[in-house]
């Protein structure tokens, strides 16, 4: 006699064989994306201060905190000031977003550090201020771990994590 079809027992063998494949892969697969994220945020973050850097080579100075990002994209509403924009410095509609939909944070001056520089950073993976996970412009006040020294080489050679937890 001739079957057409699969009895329920090979479909069980089938389904488990297939959930085994789904659980050794997945895992692997989502590390890849979050490692892939972060390198875009640190990306990001070197693109955002080399337009930083040529906003202050036309205005001599950084935006402050208050003007924010925004002020790559924006001229100052102060006559003086807007006289020297030669901006957008920045390309899109407007204030970057990372990889996990957050506005990246910027401070000047700076606090974090002794340069003379901007702070930048994102919330990281977990959207939360002050965690291990967090990705900035700026190395962290205590000593930096072996996770964080491959963060270090950026495509700047700036962007590092913000603490001294890994970023992965």
């Amino acid at each position: 006699m001739k079957r057409s079809g699969m009895s329920l027992l090979e479909i069980l063998i089938v389904l488990s064989i297939m959930a085994v494949l789904i659980a050794i892969i997945a895992p692997r697969i989502l590390g890849s994306q979050k490692k892939a994220d972060i390198k875009a945020t640190k990306l990001q973050i070197s693109n955002i201060e080399e337009a930083l850097k040529l906003y202050a080579a036309d205005n001599r100075t950084f935006p402050n905190t208050e003007e924010g990002i925004v002020a790559l994209f924006e001229a100052p509403g102060d006559e003086k000031r807007a006289k020297n924009w030669d901006g957008p410095y920045f390309d899109g509609d407007g204030a970057p977003v990372d990889p996990w939909g957050n506005e990246f944070k910027y401070e000047y001056p700076s606090t974090h550090g002794s340069r003379d520089f901007p702070d930048i950073w994102s919330f990281g993976p977990d959207g939360e201020d002050n965690t291990e996970d967090d990705i900035a412009n700026f190395s962290g006040e205590s000593s930096e771990s072996g996770a964080n020294s491959e963060s270090n080489s950026g495509s700047s050679g700036k962007s590092s994590s913000k603490s001294s937890g890994s970023d992965e």
